[in-house]
């Protein structure tokens, strides 16, 4: 059963389902716990780059957004925890006033992570008795849709809070690991790539369902497609060394124009993370620095390094509707964080592998509004509309997405010269 269903289940009267949705909302929240508890207070303070923040304020936000969204306005006896939270933690809700400058957010040492560990407490004992009331609420089922936005919310930065304490520790000459285990032994072998066709035609995309997703998968609209070849897996760490060997980042002609620059100002030579030692490949991984595994998937390339590559390879980067088209299909899926593996498989299987988990996969598509698309009203239509520019898509999750995010219709993006995250390649080819 679907989150939203799960939340929107209750009837007056009905205890087994509000209290349903009680855990539902104590799991995500204390995930994030979980999540920050292998790293010490200094550790959750830092910030290693602009685009990162700390994990002390991941927690801090989200449990902002509960308490902007739901408590605030829909809870009357409720009284805010502090009043320059709202300052501190705000994001990017221009409609919510001013806040604290997103470079910046690795000064805030205070307020201490105890007292945003209280924060979260207070919150979540007022969240508790507004799920208990929902159902007996005139505005229940806007305040439902709002409380499973919250949790869907919740999980993309508890990605996030991984994604950046990766960054912030491999920044640490020790290069301290995350977490020592599990242990990944070497791999041995993975699936040869195939170019796999895949019939065209006139197809729907966006979101179909009654469960829960983000507004920037919908509407559901029609696209069409010509016969293409998607490739049965993403592109591997060997298959990438063929690359940077042949001079890849050397070489202009496999560049667009703003990829090169970048590269010649960043004095790329490598996807982010890898370095050499002793004439070795190593990654700084989330378990700490291993050899680079010739059959796992590349990952943390920018979309520039995945459009070089393709084009270095004789493809191309499929367009999102092509992917989305794919993944309908799907066989075998990846890792994601509930298998607590932080780091991507080799491809197993036949088939398409991978589609869903271990590494988010770089589409040729630009982030757009689909056709129709308007943003809710108020502060919360500023999650996903007002960055339709500027931006790739990419799809299919990564290992450390929450799993229950992996769906077709799922779009995440990113600015193309952004690599922290968990992002790879998959290649396609016209028919």
């Amino acid at each position: 059963m679907s989150e939203a269903r799960n939340i929107e289940a209750g009837r007056p009267g009905n205890s087994a389902a509000r209290e349903e949705g009680i855990v539902r909302y104590r799991q995500v929240r204390s995930r994030s716990i979980e999540l920050a508890a292998p790293l010490s207070p200094e550790d959750q303070v830092i910030q290693s780059m602009a685009d990162a923040s700390p994990t002390k304020w991941h927690l801090a936000h989200t449990t902002w957004f509960f308490e902007t969204f739901l408590l605030r306005d829909h809870l009357a006896a409720y009284r805010l925890f502090d009043d320059d939270f709202p300052y501190l933690f705000n994001s990017y809700y221009e409609a919510e006033g001013p806040r604290h400058e997103r470079p910046a957010r690795g000064l805030l040492s205070r307020p201490s992570l105890e007292q945003v560990h209280a924060y979260r407490e207070h919150v979540d004992a007022a969240m508790e008795r507004i799920i208990d009331s929902l159902t007996e609420s005139s505005d229940g089922p806007a305040l439902r849709r709002l409380l499973v936005l919250g949790l869907n919310h919740e999980q993309q930065h508890q990605e996030l809070l991984l994604m950046d304490i990766k960054h912030a520790l491999s920044r640490n000459p020790l290069r301290p690991a995350y977490s020592p285990v599990p242990k990944i032994e070497p791999s041995s072998t993975s699936p040869a790539m195939k170019m796999l066709r895949i019939a065209g035609g006139l197809v729907e995309v966006g979101y179909e369902g009654d469960g829960f997703s983000f507004d920037n998968e919908t509407p559901r609209h029609k696209a069409w497609l010509e016969d293409y070849r998607l490739a049965s897996r993403p592109v591997s760490n060997a298959e990438f060394l063929e690359f940077i060997d042949d001079g890849g980042y050397r070489e202009p002609r496999w560049w667009l124009s703003d990829g090169w620059q970048t590269v010649q100002q960043e004095h790329w030579q490598a996807p982010l993370y890898w370095y050499r030692d002793d004439g070795r490949w190593l990654q700084h991984t989330l378990l700490g620095p291993r050899a680079v595994d010739p059959n796992e998937p590349v990952t943390h390339v920018s979309y520039y390094e995945a459009d070089a590559f393709a084009a270095w390879a004789g493809k191309r980067l499929p367009t999102e509707v092509e992917w989305e088209r794919a993944a309908m299909e799907r066989g075998t899926d990846g890792a994601f964080a509930d298998s607590g593996r932080f780091h991507p498989k080799p491809a197993r299987g036949e088939g398409l592998c991978q589609m869903m988990g271990d590494v988010w996969e770089w589409t040729a598509s630009a982030y757009a509004p689909y056709p129709g698309f308007r943003a809710a009203e108020g502060a919360v239509g500023e999650y996903n509309g007002k960055f339709m520019v500027n931006q790739q898509v990419l799809r299919g999750g990564c290992c450390v997405t929450a799993a229950g995010h992996a769906r077709p219709s799922y779009r995440n993006f990113f600015y193309p010269h952004q690599r922290w995250m968990f992002s790879g390649i998959r290649l396609a080819e016209d028919a």
